[in-house]
């Protein structure tokens, strides 16, 4: 059967939330800079996307997430909303400079306070709260310090990871230490694109190291804390394939996938990092000390992988490292997002196959999936049918995966309201809940009814 349903009516009779099994976990995500607003209340510190979305040229439109979603003053509001489309789990990170302003040091109590009671709010309503430990929003006194480049940063987020254990471990019993970590290094470190925005190898190597050692340290403190917690962490992945049936781009290919969808996770399993495929990671050493193989291990209770697309690749001579080009979606003529990724059902279905194929991998959560198309707002409703297909089909593909022997437990939709998109501001929408930035009112769109129904 064809995943891209020409009849909406004919996927709903076909997708049952049942048939995913009673203990399989349905839920929404976002994450603290994207929604909460009020970067400077009540003693938070500036974030290193505070400092980069205020300089010129860096977000669409001059952007900034200030007031984003109000999720800070709205949070009740918003939680009673999630709790009217019976969302039972919610995915959320907690802000690194709202806890500890100067990344070390003195906490802030008042930010301890704030997520005290969104906490504290989920449980009264029966949603389960899911903690991202680090969601990209640095605090900005530790940036000043080199940031993910600084070997310290190890120290650093150990000690907020204490802190967040100790505060909130007692009821929150599911917890991510990283989201993405290819991509801040990649982007913030690597491309410049996002915040901190340094570029090149000698920033990425560094930061890409101390990321992956965080990722098992912060396990490490929250198991200790609570060893019967449930602690994974996340991974963007994409299907990557070759453009044409030849060596070269299969080989480039090969190497895309490394960096992609390898770069991470093998550490973490006690595989050490793909340097057959990667060359350049050889000039790590300059990186490592003694003992940093034991470091980068952990025995994950469950890994979340985030998938929206897949890419094509073509050799390139041109391209540094890497020696591969991604051939864009608009130029293959294929159904695209307005983020311009193709949509690709088969993809989620690929990579849940691959990530569970490493015999290490307990058992797998889609942490994030959804798509942002032009949201029309037409006598006060949107009705979205294209991002109700999106998930339909892809939960379709992972229902598959499921079926072929895949232990994927769960499915958190990005995300539960349109927000700030980083480098994108506010232009692409992802939200089952559409936002109006101006007068901050919640819509709910025709895809967050339907999930309302599928869940009920």
């Amino acid at each position: 059967m064809s995943l891209l349903f020409s009849d909406p009516q004919e996927t709903s009779r076909i997708l049952h939330k049942k048939n995913f099994g009673d203990d399989f976990k349905w839920g929404v995500s976002t994450s603290a800079y994207q929604t909460e607003g009020s970067p400077l209340a009540h003693g938070k510190g500036q974030s290193i996307w505070d400092v980069f979305s205020n300089k010129k040229g860096n977000i669409y439109k001059g952007q900034k997430g200030d007031i984003a979603c109000d999720f800070y003053e709205r949070f009740v509001e918003d939680m009673e909303l999630m709790k009217n489309l019976n969302i039972p789990n919610f995915r959320f990170s907690l802000s690194w400079p709202r806890l500890i302003p100067n990344g070390t040091g003195a906490p802030n109590d008042k930010g301890i306070d704030f997520y005290n009671r969104l906490i504290d709010k989920c449980l009264e309503l029966d949603i389960e709260p899911w903690v991202t430990l680090y969601h990209w929003d640095l605090p900005n006194e530790l940036e000043k310090k080199g940031g993910w480049t600084n070997r310290d940063i190890v120290d650093w987020f150990r000690e907020y990871t204490d802190l967040c254990a100790r505060k909130f471990g007692d009821r929150v019993k599911h917890w991510m230490v990283l989201n993405e970590p290819l991509v801040f290094v990649g982007a913030g470190y690597f491309l410049g694109a996002h915040a901190p925005g340094k570029k090149g190898l000698k920033n990425f190597l560094p930061a890409m190291h101390h990321a992956a050692i965080c990722q098992a340290e912060g396990a490490r403190v929250i198991k200790h804390h609570f060893p019967r917690s449930e602690v994974g962490t996340t991974f963007s992945c994409s299907q990557i394939e070759a453009f044409r049936p030849i060596q070269k781009d299969k080989l480039a290919a090969q190497r895309v996938d490394a960096l992609v969808n390898r770069l991470f996770i093998e550490p973490a399993l006690g595989m050490g990092y793909p340097v057959k495929d990667l060359k350049f990671l050889k000039k790590l050493e300059k990186y490592w000390k003694p003992g940093d193989e034991n470091l980068l291990k952990f025995d994950f209770d469950f890994i979340g992988i985030q998938n929206y697309t897949r890419e094509i690749i073509k050799h390139s001579y041109l391209t540094p490292y890497l020696r591969a080009n991604i051939i864009k979606a608009e130029k293959r003529n294929v159904p695209i997002t307005l983020m311009k990724w193709e949509v690709y059902p088969e993809s989620i279905f690929h990579m849940l196959k691959k990530f569970d194929a490493y015999p290490e991998v307990k058992k797998i959560y889609v942490s994030e999936n959804g798509a942002a198309f032009n949201d029309i707002l037409e006598n006060g409703e949107i009705d979205d049918v294209k991002r109700t297909n999106y998930i339909k089909q892809y939960l379709d593909a992972i229902l598959r995966a499921k079926n072929n022997g895949v232990n994927v437990k769960g499915y958190f939709v990005w995300s539960f309201t349109d927000n700030f998109e980083w480098a994108e501001g506010f232009y692409p929408r992802f939200g089952l809940v559409y936002i109006d930035f101006k007068t901050q009112k919640r819509i709910v769109k025709s895809s967050g009814k339907w999930y309302r129904e599928f869940l009920k």
